[in-house]
């Protein structure tokens, strides 16, 4: 068996202690020792660089590439399935080695990459996003006409759902179609065409139906959450985590904090929206004044939660924010209160947790994987972060870029 020395370097090791100088060997696919003196079979010299834990988005749309729903429209069907092959790839360019799905990948998706067919970090996949009629998931048109993101095929099942018993039965269908958690939308929110971000949506009948079946499975539950309503209710029903949180209020903040919900902020996602249609992609104008309305509000809410001490995991809804450009969400999350140890913690360690992966993934120390992400000057320095990243590895092998 080959042991691996990374040697000469700086290791961040994920716990939000400073980088220490520090050799790392790599062996069978596993950290096994973290420290000065090691010894290896080959080395790789990583001398004036930083190494840091592999990096987790914890919310992402493989499948989706833009937000112009009009060229989605016209765009063949399966087309969405290469391009994600493009999409996970640049993900992992961009030394994130783990992903959750919030909705669009599926089991075949999960496993080519798995398989090494399709070269990108690990998918958990939630395959669909429950959402109720006129939710947030509905695509709805007032024309009659449905056109978005979502599209029932095998292995997908629907994703619109109303009262307990379809509920019930619905979850159950992800479960059995390979999800790996269940996403539900309990609020309105910016991209849809008919709701309100403000408002909640399920009642709480439905929301513990859900939530039940979930746990009989044995899987969590995220939750598509904007509005103060929705949010509450979706942090009492018992959601493992809360997507967005841009109506964040008190009461919402102090549940969480009681609960241990984590929050996924995606702090990129409205402004990107808005840039989208500044660059001429044909977004309805409802939908574009949403966006333009929630940014200083989100802004406010999320330094309001870090401030409190809720457990902040990184995502980023990319596919709305666009694929490979994830680590500008590093730089909002500071610009939010965040310490930049605290961000990249954010991005490793207590993403792991999120995902339940922290017995493997999430840092740098003997017996996890090796993923492994090598990065030249300062890795607090997160404006110009992905262009300073030299080479990834995931379970010792390297994957992208190169080291030399």
């Amino acid at each position: 068996m080959t042991r691996t020395l990374f040697a000469g370097g700086r290791v961040f090791d994920g716990s939000g202690a400073d980088p220490v100088r520090a050799d790392v060997l790599v062996e069978e696919g596993r950290i096994a020792a973290v420290g000065p003196g090691l010894r290896g079979d080959t080395t790789v010299d990583v001398t004036a660089r930083t190494l840091l834990p592999g990096l987790f988005d914890c919310h992402v749309h493989v499948t989706i590439t833009d937000v112009d729903i009009w060229r989605n429209v016209n765009t063949p069907f399966s087309y969405r399935f290469y391009a994600a092959t493009r999409n996970l790839g640049v993900t992992l360019d961009a030394g994130i080695t783990t992903v959750r799905d919030a909705f669009g990948a599926d089991l075949g998706m999960q496993q080519a990459v798995a398989d090494g067919l399709v070269r990108g970090p690990r998918l958990r996949i939630a395959l669909a996003m429950l959402t109720q009629t006129g939710g947030h998931g509905d695509e709805w048109y007032p024309s009659g006409y449905e056109a978005g993101f979502a599209r029932a095929y095998p292995g997908m099942p629907a994703g619109l759902v109303d009262g307990p018993d379809e509920m019930r039965r619905k979850v159950r269908e992800l479960v059995r179609a390979g999800a790996n958690q269940i996403k539900v939308a309990t609020s309105g929110g910016v991209l849809s065409p008919r709701d309100d971000p403000r408002h909640g949506h399920f009642r709480d009948d439905e929301l513990a139906v859900l939530v039940a079946e979930a746990d009989a499975a044995g899987i969590p539950v995220m939750a598509h959450a904007q509005g103060a309503p929705g949010i509450k209710a979706a942090i009492r029903a018992g959601v493992r985590s809360i997507e967005h949180g841009i109506f964040l209020d008190d009461e919402a903040i102090d549940l969480m904090l009681k609960h241990g919900t984590f929050l996924v902020p995606t702090l990129g996602a409205p402004t990107s929206v808005i840039r989208a249609a500044e660059a001429g992609a044909p977004i309805p104008a409802s939908i574009v004044a949403k966006a333009r309305a929630v940014v200083p509000i989100h802004e406010a809410a999320f330094r309001r939660a870090v401030a409190a001490g809720v457990r902040i995991a990184m995502g980023t809804d990319s596919g709305v924010v666009p694929h490979g450009r994830n680590l500008d969400e590093l730089a909002l999350m500071a610009l939010g209160g965040m310490t930049p140890a605290e961000v990249l913690v954010a991005a490793s360690r207590t993403s792991a947790q999120l995902l339940g992966l922290d017995d493997e993934l999430g840092t740098i120390e003997p017996g996890k994987r090796a993923d492994l992400v090598v990065v030249d000057g300062d890795p607090f320095a997160f404006d110009d972060l992905r262009a300073r990243i030299r080479a990834v590895y995931q379970d010792g092998r390297l994957v992208s870029g190169s080291p030399d």
